[in-house]
């Protein structure tokens, strides 16, 4: 691809990124909180303790400083390139007709899975493109009904974006349809927190039952 191409390309692509989110400087002046809020520490839900006493290398990452990912063109490509991805790729499936459990955390290899299984596979996908381990927060919500369940949150200088496998969109935090209840820390994600004032924190220790 000839440079003026891959100008053209980058111009695009920062054209369809403003269009879809706002822009960085609509959403400043909105009265939409850019980023989730940070409660006090949390119980990390019981799949995600049981999925590191299983793989614990895929939760061993050292504590580190927070930051954010600058969201060029080509940064915004791979995110929705990803989430596009995975959820095109993967079957939708609750954990008891997949496992026969309630709850089980893990990769979707064979193909099938339910959300929080969707949400791994998008981390892991993104950090082997660069992305740090802390801008991928793994976060249980509320969704439209009331029932738990897990998206991806990705930490970035205009904002928390959320990847999600009931949408093709990334969308911003404040867009979706959810309430927010806990997520990993993005200072140790062995570290969980609440997203909600302590009082009403009766969040369920599952992410989900259900896709």
């Amino acid at each position: 691809m000839s440079p003026k191409s891959k100008s053209i390309l980058g111009a695009a692509l920062a054209t369809v990124m403003t269009a879809m989110l706002g822009g960085a400087g609509a959403q400043a002046n909105s009265d939409k909180p850019v980023y989730v809020s940070i409660g006090a520490t949390a119980r990390a839900p019981i799949g995600y303790v049981e999925f590191c006493n299983e793989m614990p290398k895929e939760c061993s990452a050292a504590a580190s400083e927070p930051r954010d990912v600058v969201l060029t063109a080509k940064v915004w490509k791979d995110l929705v390139r990803v989430n596009k991805w995975v959820n095109d790729s993967i079957t939708p499936v609750t954990d008891m007709d997949h496992w026969g459990v309630v709850e089980k955390w893990s990769y979707p290899d064979d193909g099938k899975g339910d959300c929080e299984d969707y949400v791994l596979l998008k981390r892991r996908m993104l950090i082997e493109r660069g992305w740090p381990e802390s801008t991928l927060l793994i976060t249980v919500v509320r969704d439209e009904n009331n029932e738990g369940h897990a998206v991806l949150t990705a930490r970035t200088d205009i904002g928390d974006l959320v990847l999600d496998n009931k949408r093709k969109e990334v969308l911003r935090w404040t867009d979706t349809p959810y309430t927010f209840v806990k997520q990993q820390s993005d200072r140790n994600p062995l570290v969980w927190s609440s997203l909600m004032p302590p009082s009403n924190d009766s969040s369920p220790t599952t992410a989900s039952h259900g896709r």
